[in-house]
């Protein structure tokens, strides 16, 4: 069996350590109230060019709820936390029309115990004092958004400005000056892994029928991003940022375990706290490839302040280039996995 360039791991006991004990209680994780409503700025402008971005799909924007289609206990908790709803009146606007008009709109419907427990946290999806992530606007507004109804999926953005994205992705000067250390080249293995998994998404719910709005798998898409022997390295680079992200959990085992998960459900709350000690405790996670990625190799020679004081300065880059994003579907996603990658590092 291949093995990848990842300690002593293979293809296989990596995907066998997926299926038998990562996946079944990660997928469950995913249902709770903690883990499914992710806080973040669908709005925020864009830093480096105009914003001049199109979907490709003719409603590929929010349709958001005019003030009087919000319960009101939720405006309540939002003007006692001083927090101001950017709310478009939009008369024409329907919500449930909009939500099933065309697949790139974000459905914002949050559960009205779980908006009031989520309205005190004040921290958005840059996270706090985290130095790979770009510090965001003081007048920032975030939206809450329910994942579970805003799966990742084609939507059909796609053309020029979604090549523009990448482009100033892989166009950051560790890049394009060439990968010539261990700490650049876990860096860029970060980066391709996580393209790697978007393409992984996309492909597997793909749009087929655009007019009838039937999503699917799409073979011949997987095949051209990851299935040609060409782009070996991209599935090699996708599970190196699989390993990496689960270690770095696993080393957060104690903070993890010992949180205190409140939404206001409490029922949910204790079984999110259960199945993540399940998950973190379980042995054969443990056990299984015990060194898939050294860390204690990094940031060791003459140089190291100073590199290191580079690649966080490219992280918060692509951080700026996440709010660039023309899709806001695509945006959504692409901050979630982009903060997954700053919190692992």
């Amino acid at each position: 069996m291949h093995a990848l360039d990842a300690g002593d791991c293979t293809y296989s006991s990596v995907h066998s350590l997926n299926t038998q004990h990562v996946h079944p209680v990660v997928s469950r994780l995913t249902q709770t109230g903690f883990f499914r409503y992710f806080k973040v700025n669908i709005y925020c402008d864009c830093p480096l060019w105009p914003d001049d971005s199109m979907c490709a799909m003719r409603a590929c924007s929010v349709c958001e709820c005019g003030a009087n289609e919000v319960p009101a206990p939720w405006l309540a908790a939002e003007k006692e936390a001083e927090k101001t709803c950017k709310a478009v009146q939009n008369p024409e606007c329907d919500t449930e029309g909009c939500a099933i008009e065309m697949e790139g709109r974000v459905n914002q419907s949050l559960d009205p115990a779980v908006k009031q427990q989520l309205i005190r946290h004040d921290n958005g999806w840059r996270g706090l004092n985290n130095p790979w992530m770009a510090e965001g606007e003081d007048a920032e507004e975030f939206q809450y958004i329910n994942l579970l109804v805003n799966p990742e999926r084609y939507t059909g953005y796609k053309g020029e400005h979604a090549h523009r994205i990448w482009s100033a992705i892989y166009n950051q000067s560790c890049f394009t000056d060439g990968v010539s250390c261990s700490e650049e080249r876990v860096f860029y293995r970060l980066i391709s892994g996580m393209h790697a998994s978007i393409s992984c998404h996309l492909a597997a719910d793909y749009l087929l029928d655009e007019q009838q709005g039937i999503w699917g798998p799409n073979l011949e898409e997987f095949k051209q991003r990851l299935g040609t022997p060409e782009v070996r390295d991209r599935v090699q680079n996708l599970y190196f940022a699989y390993l990496f992200v689960l270690r770095a959990a696993m080393k957060a085992a104690p903070l993890l375990t010992s949180y205190e998960y409140d939404t206001g459900l409490q029922e949910e709350d204790a079984q999110t706290r259960q199945l993540l000690t399940q998950l973190l405790a379980n042995p054969a996670i443990v056990e299984a490839c015990p060194m898939p990625f050294d860390e204690g190799r990094l940031w060791k020679g003459d140089n190291a302040a100073e590199l290191k004081a580079q690649l966080q300065a490219t992280f918060q880059n692509i951080t700026r280039i996440m709010d660039c994003v023309g899709c806001e579907k695509c945006k959504l996603w692409g901050k979630l996995q982009t903060l997954g990658e700053h919190v692992g590092m």
